[in-house]
């Protein structure tokens, strides 16, 4: 596909903003509005994925959004990692990376996968 111009995606959100009361979940894929409502949102999505791209979570916030998910505070994690509260604060404040070891404690410990805590 060719660069999408700003212009282009402005279009193309207004449209979306005129299609989505039209197409509901039963009309047909093959509705003229369905494929239109495809073809914008595909616009839109490339222009945003060049434009406004989305950073890769830090290991900091990695652990401070799973330890909020899991409604667990820092003092509950160092206690099932075998570490201090203060080196979990660490973590958390980006002060500190957490060794190989602990990395893999916090991966099983908070369900974080190893990809995402290498960042991947």
């Amino acid at each position: 596909m060719s660069k999408i111009t700003k212009e282009q995606y402005e279009f193309a959100l207004e449209r979306i903003e005129e299609l989505l009361p039209i197409v509901t979940d039963d009309t047909p894929a093959n509705d003229r509005n369905a494929i239109e409502l495809t073809m914008m949102s595909d616009i839109v999505i490339e222009y945003e994925k060049e434009h406004y791209p989305i950073a890769k979570p830090s290991v900091a916030d990695l652990i401070a959004l799973s330890l909020e998910e899991k409604q667990m505070t820092q003092k509950q994690l160092a206690l099932l990692i075998g570490v201090s509260p203060s080196r979990i604060n660490d973590y958390v404040t980006g002060r500190a990376e957490p060794t190989l070891k602990i990395a893999r404690q916090l991966c099983r410990t908070l369900n974080i996968t190893p990809a995402a805590m290498m960042g991947f």
